[in-house]
């Protein structure tokens, strides 16, 4: 039973703003783990939403106390408020009203900001309203390993993705024959992937699990025996189904082949496809972005310069042909049929719900379909298609995509496979640092709330990280795709090569931080990431640095914003007037 039942009005109005934090943490931060996987065609958005909320959630329940607890114990001194712990009950109240506020407003902005400075801004704010700046740890044991940690993360998560680029760039994409040396690549990479997950939730970074008492060498061999094991998985089902795609070009093959494994290498040969069908097994990852050489040569049309400018291009296939492609595709292209207009086939390849119905929306016989529409409405976006739109912010995206290279499109399409295991692993990494934002506060006043104690080594309770991953899980399900489209191509021209090596530089930065305890923001994280292997073209003009200054102005205005909204309202609060202390 709680203590202090005269502050259930503050502790309910805590769990009201940690929501409305965690939402937007999701609405905001879910670019970090998936915008470039959507960006580079790997995953459409809808599939990038299904993973993520899995990933998200489970990393916030497996990993997320531990940096909690760095939120709540590590920037003010909980000591100073002994005597009276609900006025750090109240603060933590203060610094969820300024942390929610301002994201509230960057997200509907478009403006990628860190939600990381956004609470710990709050709650400095709080500590120099109530207790002034000695209220506030600023040494290394407090903020400044924090500041250190945000200027430092995209450093490394920049190196960890060159590096990762640069080898697969060298030893794999420009090889005399790519596809052959990735298929060699693909297991080794999907071995390291996989270990740094299981890394992540063994290596003492799963309170919840009770694994602190693991020793190294239980750490060690669980993560070799996890990544080996991927590995031969890899060996025995991958390497055969994906031999059988891109170089025997079955269109015939099914997801489900997957599973016949070594068997598929004594499938008969590849029949030719029926009369009047055009086969592409592989998705063009580059359709849409022009190389330098066909900018130039139709540099003079402007009008098609101005349609690639705002996706209003289309494919330039023979109305008289059957496009067929294999459904395993990551976020494979459709099936046009010559005997229907593209428009006809558009409508028929809707959704159930986004079909047209007769009768107002709001009665009986469509109600089902209104609500899944309502449900879906985050999810049926065309997040590619917006990021082409002109705008100033945008800029030249033409000019800026054109200086990127192309690489093989079958060896690209290996990695959108490796994609997808990195866009995960980045994604539990997010659950379990990011979900301390909202969450670190609200454990303080729930713990305040129920003993009426201050207590800096109680854990954070589980259905505090529930509460929080849930939360996150509905913000990037229903908003997260604004800011999806001003990240990703916007900065520099994605592909799955790129993108897997920006998502594993940034989860290895993410999840060293984690196991350090470091509040690291993930969003310098994957921006810092996303510009190492933009620069890794060579040329300066590869990179929108229109959006980069806007990214860094968010980043630098958010600290001071939250912390004057927070301390200015904390102030207000602890010195008003009220009846018997009038002066």
């Amino acid at each position: 039973m709680p203590v202090l039942h005269q502050f259930d009005y503050i502790f309910g109005l805590g769990i009201c703003f940690a929501f409305l934090d965690a939402w937007n943490i999701g609405a905001n931060d879910v670019a970090n783990s998936f915008a470039t996987s959507v960006s580079s065609r790997s995953l459409t958005l809808r599939q990038a939403m299904l993973i993520a909320s899995v990933c998200e959630f489970a990393g916030a329940v497996l990993v997320g106390s531990r940096v909690a607890d760095t939120i709540r114990s590590k920037i003010i001194s909980v000591e100073y408020f002994e005597k009276e712990p609900s006025v750090l009950m109240l603060g933590m109240l203060c610094a969820l009203v300024g942390s929610s506020t301002w994201l509230t407003i960057a997200t509907k902005l478009g403006l990628p900001v860190s939600t990381t400075h956004c609470i710990v801004g709050g709650v400095i704010g709080v500590g120099i309203a109530t207790i002034g700046g000695d209220g506030v740890v600023w040494g290394w044991k407090g903020v400044a390993q924090v500041f250190a940690a945000w200027g430092i993360a995209p450093f490394v998560a920049g190196a960890f993705a060159s590096i990762i680029f640069l080898l697969t760039k060298y030893l794999v994409l420009k090889c005399k024959n790519p596809l052959r040396a990735g298929f060699i690549a693909i297991p080794v990479y999907f071995g390291i992937t996989s270990g740094i997950l299981t890394m992540l939730v063994v290596w003492k970074g799963a309170p919840s699990l009770k694994l602190d008492h693991w020793g190294s060498d239980k750490v060690l061999g669980t993560t070799l025996s996890v990544a080996g094991g991927v590995v031969l998985i890899c060996f025995a089902f991958f390497i055969p189904f994906l031999h059988r795609r891109l170089v025997k070009e079955d269109w015939q093959l099914k997801w489900y082949h997957f599973f016949l494994g070594p068997l598929l290498f004594k499938r008969g040969p590849v029949p030719p496809p029926p009369e009047g069908q055009r086969v592409q097994v592989v998705q063009n990852y580059y359709r849409g972005h022009k190389t330098r050489e066909e900018l130039e040569a139709q540099g003079a049309d402007r009008t098609v310069v101005d349609d690639i400018e705002n996706g209003k291009e289309k494919p330039t296939a023979d109305v008289n042909e059957k496009i067929v492609t294999t459904s395993s595709s990551p976020g494979g292209v459709a099936h046009v049929s010559a005997a229907k207009t593209l428009d006809e086939h558009e409508a028929e390849s809707l959704p159930w719900y986004l079909k047209p119905r007769e009768g107002k929306r709001y009665e009986l016989k469509n109600l089902t379909a209104t609500i899944a529409r309502a449900f879906m409405h985050g999810v049926d976006k065309d997040v590619v298609g917006s990021q082409l739109e002109k705008s100033r912010l945008a800029g030249n995206l033409q000019d800026i995509h054109s200086r990127t290279p192309h690489f093989d499109n079958k060896t690209e399409h290996l990695y959108s496979f490796l994609q997808i295991l990195t866009a995960a692993t980045a994604s539990f990494a997010h659950g379990s640092n990011d979900v301390s934002n909202a969450m670190g506060p609200l454990s303080t006043m729930y713990l305040i709330w129920h003993t009426g104690k201050l207590s800096t080594k109680a854990p954070v309770p589980i259905w505090v990280l529930v509460f929080g991953g849930a939360s996150i899980v509905l913000g990037l399900w229903t908003y997260g795709y604004n800011i999806m489209r001003n990240l990703g191509n916007r900065i520099t021209l994605h592909s799955p090569s790129r993108g897997f090596s920006m998502e594993l530089g940034s989860a290895l930065t993410v999840v060293f931080a984690t196991r350090l305890a470091l509040p690291v923001s993930t969003t310098q994280c994957i921006i810092g990431a996303t510009l190492a292997v933009g620069l890794c073209t060579g040329d300066l003009k590869a990179i929108n640095w229109r959006v980069v200054a806007w990214t860094y102005a968010g980043w630098l205005v958010t600290l001071p914003i939250t912390s004057l909204i927070s301390g200015l309202l904390m102030g207000f609060i602890i010195n008003a007037p009220r009846f018997g202390k009038a002066l």
